[in-house]
């Protein structure tokens, strides 16, 4: 079967360091499945991340992510050469996977920091029921009322702050290719439409629902099942989200989708299609070598279509337990490394 998304657990792991939280209210809020990860005492050397013009960028930096804290370690350690590799990430806003367990707290958390150095929050949504078919990133909520109640805590938590929500990866795609068994398929779609209401209802909030990559040979099946699940209601979709489709392939690809549902605009993920996708090999969707970081996230697209280029699989985060990579979802600074390291 081919696989449009892995790698999407939330654990993050660097270098000895445990994942720390801060409380709800504090201008940043980290959780035990969040992009952050880092020991409080241990406070290596190096001035934190800085934001992006926001005319060209307005979204976020987490100064606590992943690989702000890889760049700290690596200082420390006299390792300048992996450190500024590093920096390559850490410097840039990737998106931030809110999980269950404290949905509220993080949403608030993140764009409560946002919001102080005056950039967007970017998130994402990622706990349909049945979510991934079971498989390496399977789960989500139990059933459709712990979904809807995940979706509300949400909004309480975004409020009226400004956040970009990207909302369930492969979601859509996974009830057409059959992957997600047929009798989940209703309760998806009213799932799906009932998360683009609550959300695009708050004030700040831009909703993007998931629609696969260019990858996906059968592109004129999505466009049915992308307007039952409500994007004609949502600001638009995203597409090549944790995949490694070439931005001109996807651009291509989400342009054929937009024609079909109203012109609807979209955002391409370009964390890791700097060198196109894998083609050799079993699972080239996991973790696969030679692969690079692709355009910095951006909302200068140069294509009116195309509302901006962002990273939301997070760079360096495993796809899961293959080719010698950690759980899905993990920090895996050797990847990290490839990926900075081939994108030149």
């Amino acid at each position: 079967m081919y696989r449009n998304d892995t790698g999407r657990g939330r654990r993050s792991v660097a270098r000895g360091v445990r994942t720390g939280v801060v409380l709800a209210g504090a201008a940043l809020l980290l959780s035990a499945c969040s992009s952050s990860g880092g020991d409080p005492g241990e406070n290596a050397s190096g001035p934190p991340p800085k934001q992006q013009p926001k005319s060209k960028n307005p979204y976020w930096v987490n100064p606590e992510g992943n690989a702000a804290r890889q760049v700290a370690a690596y200082e420390k350690d006299g390792e300048r050469d992996d450190a500024e590799l590093i920096r390559r990430i850490a410097r840039r806003p990737v998106a931030e996977w809110l999980v269950p367990e404290n949905a509220e707290d993080q949403a608030r958390g993140f764009t409560e920091a946002a919001e102080k150095a005056d950039r967007d929050a970017l998130l994402v949504l990622y706990n349909i029921p049945h979510r991934d078919c079971g498989q390496y990133s399977g789960g989500g909520a139990a059933d459709g009322d712990a979904y809807r109640a995940f979706v509300d805590e949400v909004a309480r938590g975004i409020g009226d702050r400004r956040a970009t929500v990207i909302l369930e990866p492969d979601a859509v795609l996974h009830m057409v290719d059959n992957c997600t068994p047929e009798q989940f398929h209703e309760e998806r779609y009213d799932l799906l439409g009932g998360a683009i209401e609550k959300l695009t209802s708050l004030k700040n909030t831009k909703v993007y629902l998931d629609a696969g990559n260019a990858g996906w040979q059968n592109p004129d099946s999505l466009w049915e099942p992308l307007k039952r699940s409500g994007v004609e209601r949502a600001d638009g979709f995203s597409v090549n989200v944790s995949n490694f489709q070439t931005t001109e392939a996807s651009t291509e690809y989400g342009k054929k989708l937009s024609a079909k549902i109203g012109g609807k605009p979209f955002v391409i993920d370009t964390g890791r299609n700097g060198n196109g996708p894998y083609d050799k090999g079993k699972d080239p969707w996991c973790n696969p070598p030679g692969r690079a970081l692709g355009e910095e996230p951006t909302t200068e697209t140069g294509d009116p279509l195309v509302d901006a280029y962002l990273w939301i699989k997070r760079p360096g985060e495993s796809d899961g337990t293959c080719r010698g990579g950690p759980k899905a979802g993990e920090w895996w600074p050797e990847y990290a490394l490839g990926l900075a390291r081939n994108a030149g």
